[in-house]
């Protein structure tokens, strides 16, 4: 493997939020390779070391939360700082857990250039301090309890949305359903990542 300053890995699966990533730190000068997954992303991160990583957390496949906890427990990869960018995991705790896992900044979508950019320059001039990471069962223990807060919260959201609907003008009602039907995906993302967590942590206890 190799490293050069400059190259810079985005990781997002809204491609719309890619290619506005991706154009922007180009203009600015930055090589730039994309990935829409934690999978991608480890396998270009295995081609060559990128100086930043900016992640989404909510992916299909391989979500931020594991990318991080991979790449932080692994020594040669240990040390490349990692931008969180989230539209779902807003609240004071995931924030709090992402740092405990190991990432170095954490920001809310949408995108705000003008905090990110110097955000971005100031990571791949300097670095980040040594990172942190948890062992596999207190990671997946806090992992798990961020996806059941955050599975109760999508579900709240969609029976209040779908109730709501009915009560939506024409000239809204299209836009209002792409919003539920982009949270009900969310949801099963969740579900899903869920349903995971606990086979993994009953893997992990039938080997303890």
């Amino acid at each position: 493997m190799s490293a050069e300053k400059e190259y810079l890995l985005i990781v997002e699966d809204v491609p719309d939020i890619l290619e506005l990533l991706h154009e922007t730190l180009k203009f600015k000068g930055y090589r730039v390779v994309t990935a829409k997954n934690g999978e991608e992303a480890l396998a270009a991160i295995q081609k060559e070391l990128p100086a930043l990583i900016v992640t989404d957390i909510l992916m299909p496949k391989m979500d931020g939360f594991n990318l991080v906890h991979r790449l932080r427990l692994d020594v040669k990869t240990r040390s490349i700082p990692v931008i969180f960018l989230t539209a779902t995991y807003v609240a004071p705790e995931d924030r709090e857990f992402a740092l405990t896992i190991g990432v170095t900044r954490f920001l809310e979508k949408p995108v705000d250039l003008i905090e990110f950019l110097p955000l971005v320059e100031e990571l791949v001039t300097y670095g980040a301090p040594a990172a942190k990471h948890l062992n596999e069962i207190d990671f997946y223990e806090g992992y798990k309890k961020r996806l059941e807060i955050k599975l109760k919260h999508k579900n709240t959201q969609i029976t209040r949305d779908q109730h709501l609907l009915g009560s939506v003008e024409d000239a809204q009602k299209q836009t209002f359903q792409a919003s539920l039907k982009n949270t009900i995906r969310e949801k099963e993302e969740i579900q899903n990542l869920l349903e995971e967590i606990r086979d993994k942590l009953d893997d992990l206890s039938n080997e303890a």
